[in-house]
C-alpha cells in the first residue's frame, strides 16, 4: 500500500505536477513583467527619471524571480525519462512539440529581451528599452501558453490515435487547442498578473509604513492596485467559465471539487463541509441549494452528476481537491473584496494614509501564491488516477524501474535544494528592497506631471 500510494499518487501529484518551484517563480515572474512594461510605457511617454528609475528597482526583483524560476523549473524537464519514462514513451509525440516550443520561441524571447535590459539599460535609447520591456512581458506570458496547452491536452486529450500502444499525433491544431486549453490559459495568466500585482502593492504599502520613498512607494501602489483590481474582477468571469467547462467534461472532478457524492436536481452548492470519503457523506456541511445546479446549468433543475454515478477505480480524492478548491475561491473573492476597498481609498486620496489598509496590503504577498498552488491542487489531484485523462492511468504512467525509495529520496532532495534556493530568493530580495530605488524615484514632482 505505502509502494503504492508513493509510486502512483503522491509520486505523480507533488513530483510532477506540483513542484513548488515551478509554479511558484513563473507567475510572479509574468505579473512583474506586465507592471514593468506599464511602467516603461509612462517613462517612454512622459520621459520622466522617476518612472525610469521606479521601472528599474521592479526589474531588478523581477531579475531575481527569473533566475530562481529557471533553477527550480529544470528538473521537471528531467523527470519525464527518470520518474515518468512509460509516461513519455506513452505520449512524446504529442508531449514534446509545447515543451520544445516553449524553449525555443518563449523562453529565448524573455531571456534575450531581459538581457537587453540588463546589459543596454544606459546604452539603448527609451524607445527599444520599452520594446525590450514588452518583448520580455510577451515572451513570459507565452512561455505560459505552451506549458498550459501541454497540461490541458493531460485534461481534456484532443488530435490524436492510439497506434501501437502509443498516442500518436493526427491534428495539431486541435491537440494545440483542446477543449480547455484557452479557458486554463487566461485563468492561468490573469492568475499571475494578480499575482505580481499583490507582491508589488505589498512592497510599496511596507515603504509607505517605513515612510521611505514614499512617492515612489505611492504611485507603484497606485498601479499595483487598479492592476489588482482589475484582474480580480476578471477573474470571477474566467473562474465560472473554467467550471463550466469542467462540468461537460470533467464530471467526476467537480462532484470531487464540490463533494457531491449523489446525483441530483437542484443541486446545493457546499460552503463549507467536512467530508466522509469512507462512507461517502458529509459529517457537516453548510450548503445553499439549488446554487450549485444554477452555476453549472444555468437553471434550477439542473443535474449534476455525483461520484457514486462513477466506478470507484475511476474517482478521483475528495478531501484534497475539495479543501484545495474552496479555499482557493474563498481567497479569490476576499481579493475582490479587498481592492475594491483600496481603489475607494485610492479614489478619496487616502491610500498612502490608511495604515490598516498597507499592513493588510504587507501581509497578503503570499495569498495569490497560495491561491495559485490551491489551484493547481483542484486541477491535478481532482484527475486523478489518470495522467491523461480517459487515456492512461497515473500508475502505469511512471517508470517501472524506479523504486518508491529511489521516489522518496528525490522528493526530499528536491525539497531540500528548493528550500535552499527559496532562502536564497528571500535574502537576495530583502536586500534589493531594502537598499530602495535609484535617486530619480525621489522626484516626486515629476511624477505627479
Amino acid at each position: 500500500l505505502f509502494r503504492f500510494q508513493l509510486r502512483h499518487l503522491w509520486g505523480a501529484n507533488l513530483l510532477l505536477f506540483l513542484l513548488p518551484g515551478s509554479f511558484l517563480f513563473p507567475p510572479l515572474s509574468i505579473g512583474l513583467g506586465w507592471l514593468i512594461f506599464i511602467m516603461m510605457t509612462k517613462w517612454k511617454n512622459t520621459g520622466s527619471p522617476f518612472w525610469r528609475d521606479t521601472a528599474r528597482f521592479w526589474l531588478k526583483l523581477f531579475i531575481v524571480t527569473f533566475g530562481i524560476g529557471v533553477a527550480t523549473g529544470l528538473t521537471l524537464e528531467f523527470q519525464f525519462g527518470t520518474n515518468w519514462a512509460d509516461y513519455s514513451r506513452f505520449v512524446g509525440d504529442i508531449f514534446g512539440a509545447p515543451l520544445a516550443a516553449e524553449g525555443i520561441f518563449s523562453f529565448f524571447l524573455e531571456s534575450t529581451f531581459l538581457g537587453v535590459l540588463i546589459f543596454a539599460w544606459n546604452r539603448a535609447s527609451t524607445k527599444t528599452l520599452w520594446f525590450a520591456s514588452l518583448m520580455m512581458a510577451v515572451g513570459a506570458t507565452l512561455s505560459a501558453f505552451w506549458i498550459i496547452v501541454a497540461n490541458s491536452w493531460m485534461q481534456t486529450p484532443a488530435g490524436f490515435e492510439i497506434q501501437g500502444g502509443r498516442a500518436v499525433l493526427t491534428d495539431f491544431w486541435a491537440a494545440l487547442f483542446n477543449p480547455t486549453t484557452m479557458v486554463r490559459y487566461l485563468h492561468t495568466t490573469i492568475a499571475a498578473i494578480t499575482t505580481g500585482a499583490f507582491f508589488m502593492m505589498g512592497i510599496s504599502a511596507w515603504y509607505l509604513l517605513k515612510k521611505r520613498h514614499v512617492q515612489f512607494a505611492a504611485q507603484s501602489l497606485r498601479v499595483a492596485l487598479i492592476a489588482a483590481f482589475l484582474t480580480s474582477l476578471v477573474q470571477v468571469g474566467f473562474g465560472h467559465w473554467h467550471g463550466v467547462m469542467i462540468v461537460k467534461l470533467q464530471p467526476e472532478k467537480l462532484a470531487a471539487m464540490e463533494g457531491h457524492f449523489d446525483t441530483t436536481t437542484r443541486a446545493p452548492l457546499k460552503l463549507f463541509g467536512i467530508p466522509d470519503e469512507k462512507n461517502e457523506r458529509f459529517i457537516v456541511s453548510i450548503e445553499m441549494p439549488p446554487l450549485l445546479s444554477v452555476l453549472a446549468h444555468g437553471r434550477i433543475d439542473g443535474e449534476v452528476k455525483g461520484l457514486k454515478d462513477f466506478p470507484k477505480e475511476d474517482r478521483p480524492p475528495v478531501t484534497l481537491p475539495f479543501f484545495s478548491f474552496h479555499i482557493m475561491v474563498v481567497i479569490g473573492f476576499s481579493f475582490v473584496f479587498f481592492t475594491a476597498a483600496g481603489m475607494y481609498l485610492l479614489w478619496k486620496k487616502t491610500l498612502p494614509d490608511s495604515p490598516l489598509f498597507l499592513k493588510l496590503a504587507v501581509s497578503a504577498i503570499p495569498a495569490p501564491m497560495l491561491a495559485n498552488q490551491l489551484g493547481w491542487i483542484t486541477a491535478e489531484v481532482g484527475r486523478q488516477p489518470w495522467a491523461v485523462y480517459h487515456v492512461i492511468r497515473t500508475k502505469d504512467a511512471v517508470s517501472q524501474v524506479v523504486s518508491a525509495g529511489e521516489v522518496l529520496f528525490s522528493l526530499i532532495l528536491f525539497g531540500l535544494v528548493y528550500s535552499l534556493l527559496f532562502v536564497v530568493w528571500i535574502h537576495v530580495m530583502r536586500k534589493t528592497i531594502k537598499a530602495g530605488p535609484g535617486e530619480g524615484a525621489k522626484q516626486a514632482k515629476e511624477a505627479a506631471a
